[in-house]
């Protein structure tokens, strides 16, 4: 036996962040792509110098940090800045990944990664199960706006940048529908628990 890969995705604004939630409740370990990738760039650190060198100092705030709306503004409407981008964050990100999963107990049935692109950069091979965290287009794009104060220009933007939720669906091994309440939700999220946990992991 050994811990279960279990990688968590979706679309942006699809109730990733609220499904993982639900497994943490639930006494899953889990981990946050997003946190990683933050990390990854903090002031100091090899990834933010690999981002200045490509996209200059215009990229960074006052203290020295990286600025996420300016970076967010450049990758969001030039597709071979955000490939750049992401060459320079997600090898770190997929490194700290697989070394979180190797330092859980061995013991645990299995943990959950919170991987936003992770099919947009073919990391499902990573997992033993993907589970996908899913809404209606009308949903998401209410949801996008309200949580980032876009325009519904920029939010089509970023929701153009991912691969399309129905394809991710479609894909997934497990789904959790979002278009609901909480509890709903938390509900779709616990059966798909009861299922993973009885799984025995190869």
């Amino acid at each position: 036996m050994r811990v279960g890969r279990v990688a968590l995705t979706g679309g942006i604004a699809t109730g990733k962040s609220h499904v993982r939630g639900c497994f943490e409740r639930l006494g899953v370990p889990t981990i946050d792509a997003d946190v990683l990738s933050r990390q990854a760039v903090a002031p100091g650190t090899p990834g933010l110098a690999a981002v200045v060198k490509r996209f200059g100092v215009d990229v960074l705030d006052q203290a020295g940090a990286l600025d996420r709306k300016a970076m967010a503004r450049i990758v969001f409407s030039d597709r071979s800045a955000r490939a750049a981008l992401e060459a320079i964050v997600h090898p770190i990100v997929r490194t700290a990944t697989d070394a979180w999963f190797g330092e859980l107990d061995p013991a645990t049935p299995f943990a959950v990664a919170d991987i936003p692109l992770l099919y947009e950069v073919n990391r499902e091979v990573d997992f033993d199960a993907v589970v996908v965290a899913a809404c209606d287009a009308g949903t998401q794009m209410t949801r996008l706006r309200t949580r980032d104060g876009l325009s519904e220009e920029e939010a089509r933007r970023r929701v153009a940048a991912q691969l399309p939720i129905e394809e991710k669906v479609r894909r997934a091994d497990y789904v959790v529908r979002t278009d609901g309440t909480m509890e709903d939700s938390e509900r779709a999220t616990e059966t798909v628990f009861q299922v993973l946990r009885r799984r025995e992991w190869p």
